[in-house]
């Protein structure tokens, strides 16, 4: 069955770089580096022991970022560090230097997985969430290197998808040594697709794990006097957003501001990916709206909307803000992080579609920290929130509550992981 996905996988490699192209035509990092996701890199020289922990991209990196820090302490440990977007690779190299070896991920292909392993010799591979490839826990698992699923989910969607290939799904969860997961739900999804029960620990969200440091609070603390106007402006964040949304969080932003006629509302708008600041920037400027770039580091008087242009900056301009809408829930993507807007105590809104993080999503709205609105009531929903400071404050600290009560899980996670190492 290996055979067959590995044939798959060769005769798409024409596919794959042609998907390559269409993205370096919207994002130009994507036409760099090829070589490393073929392992043509350069050989690791290390006496530590060599710990490779792959982290999708920007979210799941700066999710990973706690933990990874914790096994940077460890003296015997070197860390290789994998993404496979750019901007996940440039969040790195920012968090971390030269702390750590990083390069792309390789393509799931026994040849190319051959090559890396011996160019980096691992002795453990963390894989964060939900990034799972045949050939890689297979080649793995053949050299006898421990492979743990770290902060694992899996949405119902998700599942459904697996199940259809259940005769590549089933084998390669059973040669997964461990998958530590989120929650009871999640772990009953992996069970279902094929992960053995004893291979599985439920270990929290370590999301919930964020640590809000002095030198972040003063500068959020600044950010927010600027772009508040010293509280003249309720700050409104829609993080996060993807094509189809930005229309959407305008025509909301259009109505409530007809509706605030003796109150102040600036919206700062955060594209989830960068290839889309340009775009949105259009957008917004050509429905009239005067607006400011995080990138320029200053707004000019009169600014309606903050264009969030920036990268790494996301968990600071949550800090800033007074109301936050999460991004990926008004189109079926499944939603985005709230526990960064939680720990910030915001009221938080969002859209329907959270199936991702379903299971934050439910504790959240329970504690009523958390609406769920769809398209139509999204400004009225805000506007109750601008109005009512109070509305603000509870809701907030609901969030904050939801996010403090579910911390742990990082402990949990790496002393599990030391038993491998």
């Amino acid at each position: 069955m290996r055979f067959i996905y590995t044939l798959i996988f060769y005769c798409s490699i024409p596919f794959v770089m042609l998907r390559l192209l269409w993205r370096a035509m919207a994002a130009p990092a994507y036409a760099k580096r090829w070589s490393e996701r073929f392992a043509f890199i350069k050989p690791l020289v290390t006496n530590k022991k060599v710990v490779w922990f792959h982290t999708v991209s920007v979210g799941e990196f700066i999710a990973a970022l706690p933990l990874i820090r914790q096994l940077q302490a460890k003296d015997d440990l070197q860390l290789v560090i994998t993404t496979t977007t750019p901007t996940g690779s440039e969040r790195v190299r920012a968090s971390l230097g030269d702390s750590v070896y990083h390069v792309y991920a390789p393509y799931d292909l026994p040849d190319v997985l051959v090559r890396f392993i011996r160019r980096i010799k691992p002795s453990l591979l963390l894989i964060m969430e939900t990034e799972l490839w045949p050939n890689t826990i297979a080649a793995c698992a053949k050299r006898k290197i421990p492979t743990l699923l770290v902060n694992g989910r899996m949405s119902e969607k998700s599942a459904r998808g697996y199940e259809k290939f259940s005769g590549l799904t089933a084998p390669m969860l059973h040669e997964l040594t461990k998958g530590l997961v989120q929650n009871k739900t999640d772990a009953a999804r992996f069970h279902r697709i094929g992960l053995p029960t004893g291979n599985t620990e439920v270990t929290g969200n370590i999301k919930f794990d964020l640590t809000l440091s002095d030198e972040l609070r003063l500068n959020a603390q600044r950010l927010k006097e600027e772009w508040s106007e010293h509280g003249k402006y309720v700050v409104w964040i829609a993080a996060s957003t993807h094509q189809g949304e930005d229309e959407i969080i305008l025509d909301a932003f259009g109505r409530l501001k007809k509706n605030l006629t003796d109150q102040y509302v600036r919206l700062v708008l955060v594209p989830r990916h960068p290839e889309r600041f340009n775009t949105v920037a259009s957008l917004c400027g050509n429905r009239g709206y005067m607006v400011s770039r995080r990138s320029e580091k200053s707004v000019a008087p009169g600014t309606d909307i903050i264009l969030g242009d920036t990268m790494g900056e996301l968990l600071l301009m949550f800090g800033a803000s007074d109301i936050a809408f999460v991004g990926g829930s008004l189109v079926p993507n499944g939603g985005h992080n709230f526990i960064e807007p939680a720990a910030w105590a915001l009221p938080l809104l969002s859209g329907a579609h959270v199936f991702n993080f379903a299971e934050v999503a439910g504790l959240l709205e329970t504690a009523n920290a958390l609406q769920l609105v769809p398209d139509s009531e999204l400004a009225a929903a805000v506007e109750v929130l601008v109005k009512d400071s109070h509305a603000r404050a509870n809701r907030g600290a609901a969030a904050l509550q939801v996010a403090n009560e579910n911390r742990g899980a990082l402990e949990k996670t790496l002393k599990i992981i030391e038993q491998f190492l």
